[in-house]
């Protein structure tokens, strides 16, 4: 029998579903939330609803967006023959920060069968009608550098080499298993100007 009610049990449960967040940090969110004035439950639990009822993905990229296009695609002094494919929209706000002038493709993960996640799950169908009629001169594959994503990485090339002129790879100034989304501005740059045909 437990000794708290169920709306708390119910709380932690849903907190500990997330990345990173254990029991006893579910527990520690729980409890926060309960007893301060500042965290309302109720602006948190707003705050969730509406990132799913206000955002919506960019109908190129697949970045997280409120238009149908994202600010991104949609700035024409882009470099929009170069596509820097990444895992997701964290990996975005990361390159960003290093300069990068091309236009991204999120996937939205990676490949990975354990997880139950196949092409069918990622953003690929729409990566390569990207790729239709030559619309794109380099595809930058810029996964993590770890077992899924260069298994994701070998096969984006095997499905766009005969669409794609120019298919690169990051080069490895990144460790492996290492997250895009930690990495320095000057790591981040050294690897896309290292990058290398896969």
């Amino acid at each position: 029998m437990s000794l708290l009610p169920p709306q708390i049990t119910k709380a932690i449960e849903e907190f500990s579903k997330l990345p990173g967040i254990g029991p006893k940090s579910a527990e520690r969110l729980t409890f926060h939330l309960l007893r301060s004035s500042k965290a309302s439950p109720e602006n948190l639990g707003k705050a969730l609803t509406d990132l799913k009822i206000e955002l919506k993905y960019c109908k190129s990229c697949q970045m997280v967006t409120l238009q149908e296009e994202c600010s991104i695609c949609a700035d024409n002094a882009r470099d929009h023959l170069t596509i820097l494919v990444v895992e997701n929209p964290l990996d975005v706000i990361a390159f960003e920060r290093s300069g990068f002038k091309g236009v991204y493709h999120v996937l939205h993960g990676v490949l990975s069968p354990i997880d139950g996640m196949g092409p069918e799950q990622l953003r690929l169908k729409e990566l390569m009608d990207r790729c239709e009629n030559g619309a794109v001169q380099e595809i930058i594959v810029a996964t993590n550098p770890d077992v899924e994503g260069e298994a994701t990485a070998s096969f984006i090339r095997e499905r766009l080499k005969k669409k794609v002129p120019k298919i690169t790879r990051l080069a490895h100034g990144l460790p492996m298993g290492a997250d895009i989304e930690f990495a320095d501005q000057v790591t981040l740059k050294q690897s896309i100007d290292g990058r290398r045909s896969l």
